[in-house]
């Protein structure tokens, strides 16, 4: 059973994410837990070959992506997927692009695990960390959980101050809720539904070449500090926000299982540079730790 932690009782949330987080009973958040876990994201001792740590694939300075198409493990060896940004995990349902972990404490161990990604074993982990494997991943996700983005320009928007976007950006806004339909989606205060859907980037050459969550389907990804966290999708195949805005515009690649709400949108030139400054607009602070 979970608890519903209010943030603002431990860590100041930035505007726009004044939410309830859930927190499991068996995992609450203490200050010296986000410490140990902070210390444990940046540590290579977490790799097989002392080279990588978890902040090698969610780099701060990338709003916690890494600019690869796909992640890059030991030995340089290439994952099939991308590394999502991580921000505001701690409001999520499921984890990964597939959602096979349901909660950030399996998450967070998995990729230390997997041989293409960090290559340890659990009694490794113990041996180098002194700690007990349940320690390492409850504060790993304790850790994870105070990485918040918030307070953009969208959000004093919203927040009543119609200065803080410019006509444009408030033009792409317009698009983003009526013409493109992105809010299908794309909702809530953390600009996903949570949910998976296939918008067809998996079909390639009459098949689908990954099967995702089932059906061709991926997880929706936020789009806050979307644009710090290039290339995009769940492969890295489209580079910029311009690429996104023209592949759903053209209405995605067409598949049995596409789903019903990618369809051509016809935008004009107008409106999709509206709606990529709209975009833009959603970077804001990133908060992470015990600030």
């Amino acid at each position: 059973m979970k608890a519903l932690l209010l943030l603002s009782l431990v860590l100041r949330p930035p505007r726009g994410l004044d939410l309830y987080m859930p927190v499991p009973d068996a995992n609450p958040l203490t200050p010296q837990k986000i410490a140990l876990g902070r210390r444990l994201f940046f540590d290579k001792r977490l790799s097989l070959d002392g080279t990588l740590a978890c902040a090698s694939c969610h780099d701060p300075k990338q709003a916690f992506s890494d600019g690869r198409k796909v992640a890059v493990g030991i030995g340089g060896a290439e994952g099939t997927r991308s590394a999502p940004a991580i921000v505001n995990r701690g409001y999520g349902r499921t984890f990964f692009w597939d959602g096979r972990a349901k909660t950030l404490e399996e998450q967070a161990l998995e990729p230390i695990l997997n041989p293409k990604e960090l290559g340890m074993t659990e009694a490794e982990i113990e041996r180098r960390t002194g700690l007990k494997i349940d320690d390492v991943t409850a504060a790993l996700a304790s850790y994870v959980r105070t990485i918040r983005a918030g307070d953009s320009r969208f959000d004093r928007y919203a927040s009543g101050n119609p200065r803080a976007l410019s006509d444009l950006e408030k033009a792409g806004l317009a698009v983003f809720r009526g013409k493109a339909r992105c809010n299908t989606c794309h909702i809530g205060p953390n600009f996903s539904d949570e949910q998976f859907h296939n918008t067809g980037i998996a079909w390639r050459d009459g098949k689908l070449v990954d099967l995702g969550a089932g059906e061709g389907k991926f997880k929706v990804p936020t789009l806050r500090e979307v644009a710090h966290t290039a290339p995009y999708m769940h492969d890295g195949s489209l580079a910029t926000l311009e690429d996104v805005v023209d592949y759903y515009d053209r209405g995605g690649n067409a598949n049995p299982g596409l789903d019903e709400d990618v369809r051509p949108l016809h935008l004009s030139a107008e409106e999709k540079l509206a709606l990529v400054a709209f975009l833009r607009s959603l970077s804001g602070t990133i908060r992470e730790g015990n600030s």
